[in-house]
């Protein structure tokens, strides 16, 4: 049996950011278990059999911590990034209006500016605020009828795939830009383009490798050799302090740091808890579809500088498209010759996806939305579903993770993370990172967690960067 104080479910950022912070201190009792064969969980980076370099997913780098910052660089040097103005877009109308959609409400037709423009101000002229229930009355209540229905409703169902009514809103803060009327008459009546909202309006991107060369560059600062990949765990006895994995290698720890959704996570501790599995059986998530398009020729001459752009319509079922060879031209086999694009479809029992389909689906939809002329373009295609994509702030989200946590705190069990702790709203890459970071921090020197027990405070940061 392997013996360490500290063992890792989990080479993604939560679990990298633990075992670089005990390297950092000093400490080499540890060791990082992961199912997979490589580290980076969610933000590994895969190339494909033309050349085509992918990601997970839309994943730029920004950074609310110094801390992150430093490691970033250090990760990979000032030659390293390539850094980039965000240029974000929404398709709709057949048009592109520049993000947050809602400053910027001047591009649609007159009679949807209008009722767009009038839902607001029915909403400022209201004498009575009712305090919000879910997301869908909060949308309501903050950007009025017209933008609920022209842009916000049928976007977020897109992103979230649940019917906005079972959402909390309490993962809001820096995510969504607020309509200030002041500023929208402006814009109109100004032909403002009003584009430089929000914490990721210039962000990094690696030059070579996509996001997982990062984590791939910490896992050689952390050392090769605390690493045991394809390591399925299928038990944790929490009274042994033991865990079994699949090929049945066995580890012992005092602490386990555990970066697995914790719905998974309650399923394996034994002795069983059937309060905990209940728990965490209702905490809701999305899984995510992304497909890869490798593109021969150049893109047209509108999406030659855009990052990504958001899709709210029925034509197409993505909800989101980053041309990704924008973010670093070594993200195609050349940059003379090739460009691409990378597409993201959710699911849930709400939205359900068709696999053998979807894929000629993404292809119809970018024809429809105008990314690509012809299929005849196409000279690679990439996929990959990631069963847990989102982790949803569903309604009973915060009541269940607030009572869970401390149990399995209690049992020296921490559970952190993107799905290790459910919390969307700082489950960004930096977050990430820091939630491993912080809770080293708890246990070796008695410094309290503020990333996931003061989400609102860190991501108030970005603005004072």
């Amino acid at each position: 049996m392997n013996k360490v104080k500290y063992l890792i479910l989990g080479a993604g950022p939560t679990g990298l950011g633990a075992a670089y912070r005990l390297k950092e201190l000093g400490i080499e009792d540890f060791l990082v278990l992961d199912k997979e064969s490589k580290a980076g969980g969610l933000a590994a980076s895969f190339i494909d059999e033309k050349g085509f370099t992918w990601d997970l997913g839309g994943h730029v780098q920004f950074s609310h911590y110094s801390y992150f910052d430093r490691l970033m660089l250090k990760a990979l040097g000032d030659e390293g990034w390539l850094n980039h103005q965000r240029e974000s877009w929404v398709w709709i109308r057949n048009t592109f209006v520049p993000y947050p959609f809602q400053n910027n409400i001047k591009y649609l037709p007159k009679d949807e500016m209008w009722k767009c423009l009038q839902g607001i101000i029915q909403e400022y002229k209201k004498q009575t605020h009712i305090k919000p229930t879910n997301f869908k009355e909060w949308i309501l209540a903050t950007f009025g009828l017209g933008l609920a229905e022209v842009f916000m409703y049928p976007y977020n169902f897109k992103v979230w795939a649940y019917p906005l009514e079972m959402l909390n809103y309490s993962w809001i803060g820096e995510r969504v830009a607020i309509t200030d009327l002041e500023r929208l008459t402006k814009n109109i009546l100004f032909d403002i383009d009003d584009y430089s909202w929000g914490p990721n309006n210039t962000f990094q991107f690696p030059k070579y490798g996509g996001t997982g060369s990062i984590w791939l560059a910490v896992q050689n600062l952390v050392g090769i050799e605390k690493f045991r990949f394809e390591k399925n765990v299928i038990e944790v006895n929490s009274e042994s302090k033991t865990v079994k994995c699949l090929d049945g290698t066995t580890y012992s720890y005092q602490y386990l740091i555990s970066t697995i959704p914790i719905n998974i996570l309650t399923e394996r501790i034994t002795p069983r808890n059937n309060n905990l599995i209940e728990k965490t059986k209702n905490l809701l998530y999305s899984s995510s579809h992304i497909i890869g398009f490798g593109l021969k020729g150049k893109p047209r001459e509108e999406l030659k500088t855009k990052c990504w752009m958001y899709f709210p319509e029925n034509d197409n079922p993505f909800y989101r498209v980053t041309v990704f060879s924008n973010y670093s031209p070594n993200n195609v086999p050349d940059i003379k010759e090739n460009w691409s694009l990378m597409a993201e479809v959710s699911e849930s029992e709400f939205k359900t996806v068709n696999q053998d389909t979807i894929i000629d689906e993404t292809i119809e939809g970018l024809i429809n939305t105008k990314l690509i002329q012809s299929k005849d373009e196409i000279v690679s295609v990439w996929y990959k579903k990631l069963d847990y994509g989102y982790p949803t702030p569903s309604l009973e989200r915060d009541s269940i993770i607030n009572s869970v946590i401390p149990i399995l705190d209690n049992l020296n069990i921490y559970s952190r993370g993107r799905f290790g702790a459910w919390k969307y709203e700082v489950s960004n890459q930096d977050h990430s990172l820091m939630q491993g970071v912080e809770i080293v921090n708890k246990l070796e020197l008695d410094v309290e967690e503020v990333t996931l027990f003061a989400p609102n405070l860190v991501n108030s940061m970005w603005a004072k960067k």
